[in-house]
């Protein structure tokens, strides 16, 4: 099993510029659908929670490049969890060109970092990573994340 979630993406002319390559913006939105995603797929619960008063208020949307791509151009879309605080979650991602016979390349790598807030508005407050959303990422997390931390508050 790998120990990343994933989303599939076929580039549309939409995404690209004059030159033809795609847009640079368009490897944050394609962050942005991976996470949005995964909580949709992996942790429904936390969907509701950011219904009622959590906000996952995004802190830093990075992306470095190492080659282009196209329209029609399949990409993979890997999301790990790269680092857990208490209040805090970063991701990694990496934008992976498939091709015909099983081939990948990796043309960029991402990173976002979220911070979990609760309450008004007018009174937003640091809160908690939920307890529903550091289950739903223990399959994506990498070597360095501690298991006590993703479980914390399970007992």
């Amino acid at each position: 099993m790998a120990n990343y979630y994933e989303i599939r993406h076929t580039v549309g002319f939409e995404e690209t510029n004059l030159v033809g390559n795609v847009y640079y913006v368009n490897y944050l939105r394609w962050q942005g659908r991976c996470r949005e995603m995964f909580l949709k797929n992996e942790a429904p619960a936390v969907l509701k929670e950011v219904q009622e008063d959590l906000k996952l208020f995004t802190l830093k949307a990075e992306c470095e490049f190492f080659a282009e791509i196209t329209a029609f151009d399949e990409l993979s879309i890997r999301m790990r969890l790269d680092e857990l605080t208490q209040t805090q979650v970063q991701f990694t991602f990496d934008y992976v060109k498939l091709a015909e016979g099983g081939e990948e390349t990796l043309v960029a790598r991402g990173v976002q970092r979220i911070a979990c807030m609760r309450g008004p508005n007018t009174n937003t407050v640091p809160s908690r990573v939920p307890l529903e959303l550091r289950k739903a990422l223990a399959p994506y997390a990498g070597a360095g994340i501690s298991p006590k931390a993703l479980y914390a508050d399970a007992a």
